[in-house]
Parts: C-alpha cells; structure tokens; sequence
C-alpha cells in the first residue's frame, strides 16, 4: 500500500475510494483535502450505504412543509405556525464519554432546529443501554442522564418524553438519540442553500479548537479495544453559550439579513460550507485565518474538522454585516468574516496567503460513493406451540410482579426527574404518559411527540419489526387526543458490510415505508448511525421513531390514569394471544424464539381514527395502548397512574388468562367510558367494525384478576417504581 493510501485507510477511507478522489480530482490530495474528503465521505455524512434505501421511504404528505434534505423537516399546524423537528443520534461519542457524549448530541440537534428559525419547545430522547449486569451500565446510564438534563435544562427546554431500554447487546455500543421540536411562524423558516454571488460568509458562536476532530470518522467505524484513545474525539458542550447562540440568531433571523444559515455539526466548518455551496449550486472561498480558533497554531486540517460546539455559518446579503455583528457581538458572541460566495463552483481555502484546498463542491457531494451493498432477508420464525404445562405451575400475581419490575418496563421516574419538563409553562403532559404533549403558546392548540423502538421484535422479523415502531408511535399519539402527522427516524444497526446487519436495515426500512405510506404518516427526517458495534458483535436493529401529532384543544388532551369508580373498561382491538417474542415469553417462560406480533396496519389505521372519534364526542375518560407485557400491564400502569383498582371480567374466548393478559397483539387500547355512554361508545365501535372486550369495572384499592387473585394499587407502584431507584442506589 503507497503511503498516501495508507493514510487514507487510516482516515476511514476505502483504497478503492482513496483511488476514486484521485480520479475525480485528477491529482493526489494534501492533507486538508483528504481531511475534507474523509469528513464528506464518511458513513455519518454521506449516508453511502443507506441512500439508495431511504429514497423509498414517504416523505411529502398535504402538512410536509419540508421533508429530508434539510436541517430538520417541517410540518403546518395551521394558523401560520409550523413544527420543525427531528431526531439524531450521538451513540458512539456517549459510549466514549457518557456526560459530553450525552450533552453535545442534545445541543446539536437544537441548533438543527433553531438554525431554521424555530425556537426550540420540546426535547425528547430514546436511550439504550446494555445489560443492567454489565459492570458499565450503571455508569454510562447515570453519565448519559446527567448530560441530558445538564444540557436541556441550561438552555431552558423542556424534555417532555422519551425512552430508554436495557438489552445485553448495546454492552458494547450504548444508543443516545436525541429529538427536538421547535415552533416558527411559516413565514420566518429558514434554510441552507446558498444564494448569489460575493455574498459574505460568516462565522458565529464559540471559537474554534480542536475537541471533535475526526467525531464523524469515528461514528462511522466500529469499536475496538483502544476505546479509550478516542476520547479527543467527543466534543465538548456549553449550553449557557448555545443559549446566546439561540437568541442572537432568532434576533438577526427577525429581520432580512439571512440568506442561508447552516449550523456547524458534524464535519463542522467542512460539512456546513460544502452543504450551503452544493444545495445553492455555487462555490464558496474561506480565508481560514479569519476564523476564530481558541487554540494556537491550529493547522488548516484543524480548522475544518474541528467539531467544536455551539457554532453557525451565515451567509448574509451584502452590507448587513455591521448590522449582524452589532447584534452577536451584544450576545458576547464570534462574529467573523471568514470567506464569500463565488461561481467557481468549488470550495477554496486559503491560510497564510496559499491556498491549501480547491475541490470541486460536486466531487464531494453528488459525487459521494453510493453502494448497494448485499444483504440477506430475514424468514419469518416458525410461532412456538405453547402447551398447557408452560403454565401450570405459574401465578399470576408473581408474574405480574417480574413484568411491571423489568427493566424495561418499571418507571423511569428516576430518569425523568432530572429533566425539567415544566420550564416553558407550556408543558400539559409530562414524561411517563403515551406522548408529551406542549401547547403552543397563547394558543388552545397542543402538540403531541413521542419517541418508541423495538428492537426485540426487528431482531427477530426486521420488516414486521419496521412496521410495529411506526405503528406504535401512532398509538402513542392517538391515545392522548392527538391527530398524528408526520416522524423522525434514527437508524440505528451495526456494520452494513455484514450482510446480516445490511439486510436488517433495508427490511426495516421497507417496514417503516410501509406502514408510514398506510397511516398517511410520513418520515420528514432523520438520521442513519451504522456501526454500532465492538469488533463484531453488533447491536439488535433498534430503528428509533418520533412521532409528532396535533390536538386542535389541548382541553379535549387525554391521560392515561384511570379516573372513577364504576366506569367501564374496554380493549379495543382483537386479542389472539400472540405471546412469542413478548416480555412473558421471553421473561417469564425464557423463550426467545418465534416471530414477533403480526401489524394489520388496516385494523391500527381502523382502530385509531374511531378512538379519535370516540375522544372528540367527550366519551373517553382516559385511554392507553397495548404495548409491552400485554392488557394486564397497561391496565396496571393506568391503576398506578389513576391510584384506582379494577376488577377484571374473566377472558371469554382464548384458552388461558396468561395468553389474554399477557400478549402483546397490535392495534390495541384500553379505555375508559362511563356507564351512561356505554351503548353510544360500543354503537360507535360497531359501525366501524372495529373489535372490542368489555375488560373490567374500575373499584376502589384493588386490581382484581379473578375471584382468588387480587393486588393492591401500593403494591403495583412498588412493583413497578422501584426497580431503577434502587438500581441506581447501589
């Protein structure tokens, strides 16, 4: 290997694509060139594996004011106002260095949305962990909480809802996405693409040092065991200068200053330029002497790697510089000059009076690899055959007990706390619900977000699994009131040069098309995180969706806690009893085998556009999906919520109670209905074919199972409040 293509590979570039840039440039890179090239052709920014599948998805639909492509995606919520959101990942550098890791994947996923002109009025996050046996769970789970609160908090923003999850194959690789929404006026958006000629560039924000180099590079390789030699690669954050950087920049973006705006993520300087100059079909020149740095004598290969937070990139109509930097230098902001648009159609620097890169912007965007890379298709397990004696020796209550005290179950209070989801005054449903839910202000309109994974079921079927996240997410916006509208997705897998890991990404994939195309819910944005893995032991597929949904009166918003005595409880939605791939199954019985759930997107579709009818006549009183651990866990969970009992009818039509309570069937809820609108709601039901089973009467005190089973609402809250609390205690 020739020494220039060795220091390519170690670069993360392939020898053919080292070969290829040669080609196209018709020359050998320097070292800044080949700095630029590894930052742009990187898994994180180019997207080269995943491209040629993610152009299947659905992305416009009549409220997609903006669909990928952008910053973030954009959706109407009438009345002039607009959502901007997404959700991206920041798994590897939270691996690394939990707290920074943790805290700048939250900073930059803000700037993502407020760089479009949207203030930021909702976090929410879906993090995952290894095995709570595993000697760095505890660590990494305390570390990753505290830099999300530290962040969120300082800025001001609520962290409204999220999720988090436990399973031994993030031992090695930890999963932190973070999701933001923020609200702008649908004629104050902004975007990145550059526009005219000699208009000026502008740096804002922080100075540049070099924390973050090669962060990119490195979210696009897999672990090994020099962990630890990675970590100057994790930036670092300061949210009291992101919030100077929020407000400076809704000030200048008030007026008409701004013709594209971009903030500096990953790649930094590089990806934001060669982003602008591509999108705007122009060229852009930078003086990188002109560039703020906090370090000295930081090369040119420095500065445009660097990924040091909180930092923009303007280009302004001429002769509003003044104007700009009056308004920055106020925030005690950088503010500089650094380069200007031109029609050479390349990106050009210069340091000390050389120029020391000159790439044409094509050659680094549309010119990026694209692979088609092979991949196996997962079979649809054979279903086990449960016999009766998988259950004979089993109570009920002992179960209950295990599923409502999993990890993955219990409360997350203990996480939760530590956000401050009220900040704002805005927030009218907090964490622990199906979704949050922020009101706009000074309006009666409410938005809903929620975010969900299951990587269990994408494990064992990935296209079935694909489907069940979306199909979740729309319960989980449906069951507070809210119309669901448009998602994000994060993607996380392992190596896509595995055929395995490959063919998990494009089934799942082809899932969430599917059933985003079907429930009119389509995917705005998103982000793709592959190799998440140590050496060659990848995580489970664990493709992240949020969800965001409007309610049109935030009074009409739902809760899940039960509310009185002698109402009626119904599930609505068919239970056949599918326990394979369920928390009893793989819990109780310690089977891991056979097929996750079968998604009818027909009956979720059904179901949840009758429950919406059902909640705009005033019938429901509270309302909750069929998700993890079966009925008996969400009614328990609405018990503990309601500090209510309920005495349970017996199953009329499956063979056990363990199948009836215990299945995680889709498309489902439990809802309550007072006895007086009892033939209205099931008149409802029946003219829109939508299946239903009278569960239970709410009681005082008491869950009631059958005539020998009953447990009191204190005793479910200790099955279900304390695990993680004394987890963590320890």
């Amino acid at each position: 290997m020739l020494a220039n293509e060795k220091i390519a590979v170690e670069h993360g570039l392939k020898a053919d694509e080292y070969k290829k840039i040669c080609s196209l440039l018709k020359r050998t890179p320097n070292i800044t060139e080949l700095g630029i090239f590894s930052a742009m052709w990187n898994e994180h920014c180019s997207y080269k594996s995943s491209k040629l599948h993610l152009k299947k998805l659905p992305t416009s639909g009549e409220k997609v004011i903006q669909g990928p492509g952008e910053n973030a995606g954009i959706i109407d919520i009438e009345d002039g106002d607009a959502i901007v959101f997404k959700i991206e990942s920041h798994n590897h550098p939270s691996f690394i260095e939990p707290y920074q890791g943790a805290a700048t994947g939250v900073g930059g996923i803000m700037r993502d949305v407020f760089t479009m002109g949207a203030r930021p009025i909702a976090n929410l996050n879906s993090i995952h962990f290894g095995s709570p046996q595993n000697k760095k769970t505890k660590n990494l789970l305390r570390g990753v909480v505290h830099g999300i609160g530290g962040y969120g908090n300082c800025m001001g923003v609520p962290t409204i809802a999220g999720q988090t999850s436990f399973d031994s194959s993030y031992n090695g690789n930890i999963l932190v996405n973070a999701m933001t929404l923020g609200l702008v006026k649908k004629n104050k958006i902004f975007y990145s693409k550059a526009a005219g000629l000699d208009k000026p560039v502008i740096y804002v924000g922080s100075k540049t040092g070099r924390d973050g180099i090669h962060g990119a590079s490195m979210a696009s390789a897999s672990f090994d065991e020099k962990i630890e030699e990675k970590k100057p690669t994790v930036q670092v954050g300061d949210p009291f200068t992101e919030k100077l950087l929020l407000e400076a920049c809704l000030e200048l973006m008030a007026g008409d200053s701004i013709i594209a705006i971009q903030d500096m993520g990953a790649a930094g300087l590089t990806s934001s330029s060669i982003e602008m100059a591509s999108k705007g079909n122009l060229g852009i020149e930078i003086n990188l002497n002109q560039v703020p740095c906090r370090e000295t004598k930081m090369t040119p290969y420095e500065i445009m790697l660097s990924e040091s937070q909180e930092r923009m990139l303007i280009i302004l109509e001429n002769g509003k510089e003044e104007l700009a930097k009056k308004i920055f230098d106020k925030w005690n902001l950088d503010f500089a000059v650094i380069g200007k648009t031109t029609s050479s159609k390349n990106i050009e620097l210069f340091f000390d009076d050389k120029k020391v890169a000159n790439i044409p912007v094509n050659i680094l965007v549309e010119n990026s690899p694209m692979y088609d890379r092979k991949w196996k298709r997962t079979k649809l397990p054979k279903k086990n055959k449960f016999k009766k004696d998988n259950f004979k020796n089993l109570k009920i209550k002992d179960v209950l007990q295990k599923i409502l005290s999993n990890p993955n179950i219990c409360s997350k209070k203990w996480i939760w706390e530590q956000y401050d989801h009220t900040v704002m005054g805005d927030t009218i449903q907090k964490p622990g619900g199906d979704s949050g839910v922020v009101r706009v202000h000074g309006t009666n309109k409410a938005v809903a977000a929620s975010v969900d994974s299951s990587a269990v079921y994408c494990w064992a079927h990935p296209l079935t699994g694909g489907k069940q996240v979306v199909a979740e997410s729309w319960r989980n916006l449906i069951s507070v009131g809210a119309t669901p509208i448009a998602i994000t997705n994060c993607l996380n897998f392992g190596s896509p040069e595995k055929e395995e890991n490959m063919g998990e990404f494009v089934e799942c994939v082809q899932g969430i098309g599917e059933a985003s195309e079907y429930l009119n819910f389509p995917v705005v944005s998103g982000n793709v995180s592959f190799y998440n893995q140590t050496k060659d032991i990848g995580i489970k597929p664990t493709p992240a969706i949020g969800g965001v949904g409007l309610l049109k009166d935030y009074k009409k918003m739902i809760t899940m806690s039960f509310k009185e005595t002698n109402n009626i409880v119904l599930v609505i939605g068919k239970t056949s009893g599918h326990l394979d791939q369920s928390q009893f199954s793989r819990n109780i019985l310690d089977d891991k085998n056979g097929p996750p759930p079968e998604v009818n997107l027909f009956n979720e579709k059904n179901n949840g556009e009758t429950l919406l009818k059902l909640i705009d006549k005033d019938f429901i009183k509270s309302a909750h999906d069929v998700s993890l651990g079966g009925i008996i866990t969400s009614v328990s969970k609405m018990c503990i919520k309601g500090k209510i009992g309920i005495k349970l009818n017996k199953p009329g039509y499956l063979i056990n109670k363990f199948e009836y309570y215990f299945s995680e069937d889709q498309g489902r809820y439990i809802i309550e209905i007072s006895k007086n609108d009892l033939k209205n709601v099931i008149e409802i039901l029946n003219k829109n074919s939508v299946h239903y089973d009278e569960l239970g009467i709410l009681q005082k005190d008491y869950l009631s199972i059958d005539d020998k089973t009953k447990v009191s609402i204190d005793e479910l809250i200790s099955f279900n409040n304390n695990w993680l609390y004394n987890y963590m205690s320890k």
